[in-house]
């Protein structure tokens, strides 16, 4: 046991400003939404919201800190890292336009709508809590390449592409982040005097954005929002929201229909976060980091935030630049002071966000390529299936706010209509929806027919099928439809297909009396 562990090394200066400017870009994205799309007062946003997701942040990123501190005493340890985390992505889209978005419109009434928000991350809270006693379970059974495959269709679809788009929208800033980035996290290049790299890319990004505005070009900067912004900066500290939390349950039947599906999803993504930090060398309690979470989550909302703490992608990125323990308690305390202090509407005006972007770009890449080296080569095909219903549901979302921006919808359009067309709307939906757990089921049918293990393959088949039937799989709201499931054809294949693999492996063992030994892999290494 080594009792003499290091708080803070020269790596976590990296690891602060890459975390933390992650963070921060989130913190930056889920205030524009509040702002721009709920039309949030700012006495809410402000006054409210934002500081309650500071404290919430601030003790998932200390409590991380500490498993990671308690971990490098058990192991004598110098190169632990502690398990990123910050405000879970997914979330922050899904409760403001399926929650808080549709119930505005109902009642005409912003606090109604973060109520229902405040709502929605608590029955959150309970599932993550419930969930950790099996996930255990759920990660002894499934294969790496499941866990890590469908991760990174999570990471390629929702991670890397928009972060990717929007350095092109704005190259000069964009592609020059990018590059400081890059030849520092994976060539190694040193900047003088030790500079973080994620800080030599924001202030490089931000002196073009301030100069090119200074040069008459539309950046995107001005004085004016700078002046604005100022009016917003002051100190306010969480205050206990228990009656608008109770008050959102009389959205609860609304309510239920995404609750249940994402809260199995943060179980799920929370499960291959871990798991992705175990390939990386820190092993840590799936058991204990889920339920942080979950608890992290209901205290937050117990004092104002509608956003859900998670634990985030990412841990090997932020490892391999040299983040230990202290760069997760730093992160805290930062947002922390940027949070109650109101300095996130100042930063919103002051920093561009494409300026940030590239390291969401670096993390979405080192994720991929984690799937592929941390598993074995045969195993590849397996995670190929598992980024497909990831890049699926992020085609649908394109083609719906596309439609949604012209004034329509995919139901006015027609699925027919659109198929003329190449683009088949009803298979992106039926294989897009539920991405997380259908990429992982897909990837594990896929690792243990490889290896021959019939019966496990048909086992998760099985799981499918089950998973399906009550639409937390291929479907578009949790049930059982009209009676025969949500998508009851879908969920009679994969039944079918278990049966199937379950009639192989008796097949092979009638035949042989014992199951095949594994088929070597097949074009994925070179040939002498």
């Amino acid at each position: 046991m080594n009792t003499n562990v290091k708080l803070w090394t020269t790596g976590d200066w990296n690891g602060l400003f890459g975390l933390g400017t992650n963070v921060l870009v989130n913190l930056l994205v889920l205030t524009g939404l509040l702002k721009f799309v709920l039309g949030m007062p700012d006495e809410i946003t402000f006054g409210r919201i934002l500081p309650a997701v500071g404290g919430m942040l601030f003790l998932g990123n200390m409590y991380y800190a500490w498993m990671a501190w308690k971990l490098a005493r058990k192991t004598g340890r110098t190169d632990v890292c502690a398990l990123p985390s910050g405000p879970s992505v997914p979330h922050m889209f899904i409760v403001v336009f399926v929650i808080m978005l549709p119930v505005l419109g109902m009642t005409g009434d912003p606090v109604k709508a973060w109520e229902a928000g405040l709502a929605w991350v608590f029955i959150q809270g309970f599932i993550l809590i419930g969930g950790s006693f099996v996930a255990p379970l759920i990660r002894r059974i499934t294969p790496r390449a499941a866990l890590l495959g469908t991760l990174a269709g999570v990471s390629i679809a929702f991670i890397a592409m928009r972060p990717a788009m929007e350095i092109y929208l704005s190259p000069v800033i964009g592609l020059v982040c990018f590059a400081i980035i890059m030849v520092s996290w994976f060539g190694g290049v040193r900047y003088p005097r030790g500079l973080p790299a994620g800080l030599v890319a924001i202030g490089v990004g931000a002196a073009l954005a301030w100069g090119g505005a200074a040069l008459g070009l539309d950046t995107g900067m001005s004085v004016d929002k700078l002046s604005t912004s100022l009016g917003n900066i002051g100190f306010s500290i969480p205050i206990p929201s228990f009656d608008h939390v109770f008050s959102g349950f009389e959205f609860l039947g609304f309510i239920l229909v995404t609750a249940i599906p994402f809260g199995v999803y943060d179980l799920v993504e929370a499960l291959d976060n871990v798991e992705s930090a175990e390939a990386a060398g820190d092993s840590y309690s799936t058991r204990e980091a889920i339920a942080a979470e979950g608890v992290i989550s209901l205290v937050g909302t117990l004092f104002g935030s509608c956003f859900a703490n998670a634990v985030y992608i990412g841990h090997p990125g932020w490892k391999e630049i040299g983040g230990r323990i202290g760069y997760s308690a730093a992160t805290g305390v930062a947002v922390l002071l940027f949070s109650w202090l109101g300095i996130i509407s100042l930063l919103m005006d002051t920093i561009p966000v494409v300026a940030i972007a590239p390291i969401l770009l670096y993390v979405g890449m080192l994720i991929g390529a984690q799937a592929f080296q941390s598993t074995p080569s045969s195993h590849a095909p397996a995670i190929m299936i598992g980024l497909v219903p990831h890049l699926a549901a992020w085609a649908k979302v394109l083609i719906d706010g596309a439609l949604g921006a012209a004034g329509t919808n995919a139901a006015t359009v027609g699925a027919s209509a659109m198929a003329t067309q190449g683009v088949l709307y009803d298979g992106l939906a039926l294989l897009g929806n539920g991405a997380i757990l259908s990429g992982l089921v897909l990837a594990a049918i896929t690792v243990f027919t490889i290896e021959r293990r019939f019966i496990s393959a048909a086992a998760f088949a099985l799981a499918g099928s089950v998973l399906t039937y009550f639409g937390f799989m291929h479907g578009a709201a949790v049930g059982i439809g009209d009676g025969f499931g949500v998508t009851p054809e879908v969920a009679l294949a994969y039944l079918l297909v278990s049966g199937f693999l379950a009639g192989c492996h008796y097949l092979a063992v009638s035949t042989t009396g014992r199951v095949e030994e594994p088929a070597p892999a097949i074009a994925m290494e070179s040939q002498p």
